[in-house]
This record gives structure tokens, sequence and C-alpha cells, in this order.
């Protein structure tokens, strides 16, 4: 997997430093322990496959813009939150081979570091200035807390049929990576087929 994402990122590598960039400045803050706790989250970032396939799929219906970069930030705000969150969940002390943020800092702070970043994402929303991505990104955000709750209520239940399953993992994943390809054509295109093509692929890539 790795391999291949390096591949299909050489051709974007301006638009992934402008995406870092972006990135970085929208989830600065005041509070030194909060930028802290992100520059340590930072430091293993993973592979950033959803904001790629954003800037990809905006390179694939037109080209990369300013809103392209900040909608892949958005994207990759919202899915470390809900990793962020999940090693809470989980009881997870590790992450990426690191200490998690809840095994560092507590239960408390990742949550609340959690809730900040999804608190950014969404308060980031306004900058994108189009109505169909700031519904797209709303919707996507409530199906990701959604998944969650399922993903909770059912362990405690021991209760999980396939069906149940297949909805949960739509909205944990598949949500988000339908959102990531979607948002990078509606960015650069007011193709509708172009738009919906894209969120159809991520929707089954997932």
């Amino acid at each position: 997997m790795k391999k291949i994402l390096r591949q299909l990122s050489l051709p974007i590598q301006t638009d992934i430093e402008e995406f870092h960039q972006m990135y970085r400045d929208s989830l600065k803050s005041e509070v030194k322990l909060i930028n802290t706790v992100i520059s340590f989250i930072s430091r293993r970032k993973g592979k950033q496959i959803r904001p790629i396939l954003t800037l990809l799929a905006a390179n694939i219906c037109g080209t990369a813009t300013e809103m392209t970069y900040r909608a892949a930030a958005l994207v990759e705000m919202l899915h470390v939150a809900t990793l962020v969150h999940d090693d809470v969940v989980d009881d997870a002390d590790l992450r990426r081979g690191w200490p998690s943020v809840k095994r560092i800092w507590k239960n408390k702070l990742a949550i609340l570091v959690g809730d900040y970043m999804f608190s950014k994402a969404l308060s980031n929303m306004i900058y994108l200035r189009d109505f169909d991505a700031l519904e797209l990104l709303s919707t996507t955000a409530e199906r990701l807390s959604q998944g969650e709750i399922l993903q909770i209520e059912k362990a405690m239940k021991s209760d999980m049929s396939e069906e149940v399953y297949y909805r949960m993992v739509a909205d944990k994943t598949a949500s988000l990576i339908s959102a990531a390809c979607e948002l990078g054509a509606v960015t650069t295109t007011t193709d509708p087929e172009q738009r919906s093509a894209m969120r159809i692929y991520g929707e089954k890539w997932a």
C-alpha cells in the first residue's frame, strides 16, 4: 500500500505540501498544551490516504485550488479526531507503534483533543464557501459519530449482525473516504456526473 501511495503521490507533491501547510495552520491554538498534543500526533501522520484521494480527485476533475487544500485538511482532521477517540473507546495504548494520546495524557485530555479537532474541522468549513461542500462534510461528521456510537452499543450488547456490521463500516470508514473523493471534485468542478463518480468510487474503494 505504501509503495502504491508513493507512486500515486508523485505527480501531486506540490499539492501535498500545500495541504500539509493548511493542515498545520488550521489546527494552531493559543493553548500550548493543545499544540503539544497535536504536534505529537502529527509526528506519526500515517499514510494520509484520505487527503491524498481528495487531491487526486481534484486533479482528475480539474486543477487543485486553495479550497481543495482546505478540504483535504478538514478530511484529515476528522479522521485523526476519530482515531484519538477510538483509542479511548478501545483502551488502546499504542497507535501506529507509538504510545497513544490516551496513554500519555489520559482519557480526559484525549477526548478533549479529539473534540478540538472535530470542532476545528467544523469551524473551518465556512472557509470553503460552497454549500455542497458544507452539506457533505456536515453529513459525513454525523455519519462518523453514528458509526462510533453504533460500535460501542453493539460491543456492550455483544450483538453484531452482518447487516449492522456493514452499516457500521460504511459510517465509520466508507463515509469519510467517499467524502474525501467527492470533495476533490466539488472544489474543482460543477459537473454533477463527475462529483457523483468520485463519491461512488470512494464508497466502493473503502
